[in-house]
């Protein structure tokens, strides 16, 4: 049996199964059921968030001839079917970042004046529309402004502010949301159950943070675990497999620096740097912790804490231990520290350093 990737077997196929971009599958549905379909649309953000997906359950839901009453494509016309099976004659993509000549744009122009066979609209998806050359983008102004009344045009790009504002002033603009990690690790613990893999929550809340906001990434990445851990994953396998360091060292440090013990600081700061981890990653991941361990300190920022339900109550815990001056003055050794990183001569004992310093604030504020 052919294996397909996840980030393809599970591809929304209609507006309710996107993740994370509620507010602009709600805003197409709505233009579809009040019959208020724009000429062209820009459809801006980060990859991997469903800016083509969105563009393609738009192009199959408009020409839908069974739409349901929620205004979501029925799967089961012969408009759905031909799209569902990739023969569709109505919906055409073009990738800019290999089609983006002059001779592209005018043989696209001349597809444009053919009517659809089937259904009410010709859909045409150019991705990464930045790529267009100025040649190309002058060529494509006149039909992207007055095009047939069977033409629609959706533009995906990832870099909106290379857009001419030409092209901009003749596009209804949607800007997607970077997905954040709750949408992504509830997305994941669907393809899990669906693939029959167990995996711990804390396992897929990095997971989600390793994708930074793309959610095809983090089935990318679920897909590599799986590959590397078979269908029982903990999350050691996934700090493991993805090179992370374990929030546990990272509370280790902070238990240490409030006992001013710096001698524990820095056996840490060793065990960490045996690893193979890169000590600036390390001074990054530190300063996140405390910067986290702050939003801790009051329950209006608590929300701003983007990590599992088993972490984030250790992170309550420590930072009731953690009074705000503390977690200022270690904020600003570490950036300074960060900061002057590059210049060190020393770059292990400059680190070093910065680690006494934090096991010196307690005493220092004491004075």
């Amino acid at each position: 049996m052919e294996y397909i990737v996840s980030a393809r077997k599970y591809r929304p196929a209609t507006f309710r199964s996107v993740v994370g971009q509620g507010n602009i599958t709600t805003t197409l549905k709505n233009a579809i059921k009040s019959n208020h379909l724009a000429h062209a649309y820009l459809f801006c953000g980060s990859r991997g968030v469903g800016k083509t997906t969105c563009a393609r359950i738009f192009a199959k839901t408009i020409n839908c001839s069974n739409i349901s009453d929620d205004f979501e494509a029925c799967n089961e016309c012969e408009s759905c079917q031909s799209f569902n099976d990739n023969r569709s004659y109505n919906i055409h993509e073009l990738d800019a970042a290999s089609n983006n000549s002059v001779d592209d744009i005018r043989s696209l122009i001349d597809k444009v004046r053919v009517p659809p066979q089937l259904g009410s609209y010709s859909v045409y998806i150019i991705d990464e529309v930045h790529m267009l050359s100025q040649a190309a983008f002058n060529a494509f102004l006149k039909t992207l402004e007055e095009p047939p009344r069977h033409a629609i045009f959706i533009l995906a790009t990832t870099e909106k502010h290379k857009i001419l504002p030409t092209i901009l002033s003749r596009c209804q603009i949607f800007d997607f949301n970077r997905i954040t990690i709750a949408d992504a690790v509830g997305h994941l613990k669907y393809v899990s159950e669906s693939e029959g893999v167990q995996v711990e929550e804390e396992g897929l809340a990095v997971i989600a943070q390793k994708a930074d906001g793309a959610m095809r990434d983090a089935l990318s990445i679920f897909d590599q675990i799986v590959a590397f851990s078979g269908k029982e994953i903990s999350y050691q396998q996934v700090i493991d497999n993805l090179n992370v360091l374990d929030y546990d060292y990272y509370f280790r440090l902070t238990d240490a620096f409030l006992a001013e013990d710096y001698k524990k600081g820095l056996l840490t700061f060793n065990e960490i740097l045996l690893k193979g981890f890169d000590a600036q990653h390390f001074m990054a991941g530190l300063n996140s912790h405390m910067r986290d361990l702050l939003m801790c300190r009051d329950a209006s920022t608590a929300s701003l804490l983007e990590v599992g339900q088993n972490t984030r109550e250790k992170y309550v815990q420590q930072a009731a231990n953690c009074s705000v001056d503390f977690l200022y003055e270690a904020l600003k050794i570490i950036n300074d520290s960060e900061q002057q990183y590059r210049a060190a001569k020393n770059k292990r004992l400059h680190i070093e350093f910065a680690l006494i310093r934090l096991a010196r604030i307690v005493t220092e504020k004491k004075k």
